[in-house]
């Protein structure tokens, strides 16, 4: 089974979300949501690393439907499977560029930070920075925001992946 296919819901365990998306239920929630996801999206950064990002996010947030589909749109980027299965383990797989490595351990760092006193030190942001510039900056923050957004509504009311 490749990571484009469709799952096989009669073999695995039926999951139900609790509650319909509030991004559907609440007037205006989803352009919302989608307005901040399309800001990020238009600057010059490559979608390929948005969707990187958008992954990495995912995994550390639990989200299973965004996880399955980044994990899709990276496919779909023209990224092997390997690149994609390496995304959960960037720092011990040789696939990414210092770009790529760069952004993965700030979404790690903006994502997780309530683990550390100090999310995101001088050193991280110097590195960053380094890559890219303040526009893109800008939209990388904005970018790896919105999907810690929908991961946490998803996760709240437990989205199933693949389901809608």
């Amino acid at each position: 089974m490749t990571i484009d296919q469709t799952i096989d819901t009669t073999a695995a365990v039926a999951i139900k979300a609790r509650m319909p998306h509030p991004a559907f239920l609440l007037e205006g929630g989803f352009d919302a949501l989608t307005a901040l996801s399309a800001v990020a999206a238009s600057t010059e950064l490559p979608d390929a690393l948005l969707h990187l990002v958008h992954l990495r996010a995912s995994q550390i947030n639990g989200c299973s439907w965004c996880t399955i589909e980044h994990a899709k749109e990276m496919r779909a980027d023209g990224a092997s499977d390997e690149k994609v299965f390496g995304v959960a383990a960037w720092r011990e797989a040789p696939l990414f560029t210092a770009s790529e490595r760069a952004a993965l351990a700030f979404t790690e760092a903006l994502t997780r930070i309530a683990d550390s006193a100090d999310p995101v030190p001088d050193e991280l942001w110097h590195e960053v920075s380094e890559h890219f510039d303040r526009r893109q900056l800008s939209a990388l923050i904005l970018a790896i925001s919105a999907i810690n957004v929908w991961n946490r509504i998803n996760v709240a009311i437990r989205q199933p992946a693949g389901q809608r």
